[in-house]
């Protein structure tokens, strides 16, 4: 089993400078999340089962990288696709159309927004790797509440734009997520292994078996030990073995700390995906 123990760490996450994931939550936050871990499905034999049963609207995801018709803009740019919940792409300064780059899409947690993800700059610059990091459509990602829906057909909307501007290595698309975000990329993740090769998932709160399992990405899981927000026990005993039991190769790390993306963490899961 591979478990990673970590020492006490800053809130802040960034390999240099730079702004934080891990936030203090608002109420509303803590009480959505909360709601998504106890009512959330597992998969079967897993202990799950209960609450919401989603209705898949759709959950594949169709655009495909290729060689792009445009050039992108060099640092951050707005998508533009999606009015006043939009997201936002990040092209490091050593991209060249000619060498394809690692892709890592970044999904905000409840109540957040693609911008949350502005400490991993400096991470895409070190590693040449863009950075996708859209809005959810509501306060937090559709399947959270209810079933897939609008956020799986803007998110194929934004891979378009960026396949559309940035030549991306196919080997090497992770899907990440943090809370909320990381419930939605492990559960979205798993039907699109034809397409992603990595999943990341910081503090998840479930992981729902959504459609027929399509491939096998790497998954890496992060989780605190004094998460107060979604319990470590919920990831270490229910979410990680089911994964594992149904054939994926899931790297954990456990640190000391609580609901965040401590620096050595987020640096891990980079190290992880890069390698």
């Amino acid at each position: 089993m591979n478990v990673i123990h970590l020492r006490p760490l800053p809130s802040t996450w960034n390999e240099n400078e730079g702004d934080a994931v891990n936030r203090r939550l608002t109420r509303r936050e803590f009480l959505t999340a909360g709601a998504a871990a106890l009512l959330a499905p597992s998969l079967p034999g897993c202990g799950g089962g209960q609450g919401v049963d989603p209705a898949p609207i759709r959950i594949r995801l169709t655009a495909r990288p290729g060689i792009p018709a445009l050039a992108p803009g060099v640092g951050e740019s707005a998508l533009e696709l999606g009015g006043g919940r939009d997201g936002i792409l990040y092209v490091p300064a050593t991209y060249a159309p000619e060498s394809p780059a690692p892709l890592f899409i970044a999904l905000h947690g409840a109540g957040g927004r693609g911008s949350d993800w502005s400490g991993f700059y400096t991470a895409a610059e070190n590693r040449g790797m863009i950075l996708l990091a859209p809005d959810s459509r509501g306060i937090t990602w559709d399947l959270v509440r209810g079933s897939f829906g609008p956020d799986v057909e803007f998110l194929d909307r934004a891979l378009a734009h960026t396949f559309e501007r940035c030549r991306v290595d196919p080997d090497r698309i992770a899907l990440a997520g943090f809370s909320d975000g990381a419930s939605y990329a492990l559960s979205l993740g798993v039907s699109n292994g034809d397409l992603l090769t990595h999943l990341v998932a910081f503090s998840p709160g479930f992981f729902f078996e959504s459609a027929p399992l399509i491939e096998r990405p790497r998954v890496f899981i992060s989780h605190g030990t004094d998460d107060p927000v979604l319990s470590i026990t919920n990831t270490r005993d229910r979410i990680v073995p089911a994964l594992r039991s149904v054939g994926y190769e899931v790297t954990f790390l456990e640190f000391a700390g609580g609901h965040g993306v401590p620096a050595e963490v987020g640096s891990a899961a980079l190290d992880w995906f890069a390698g």
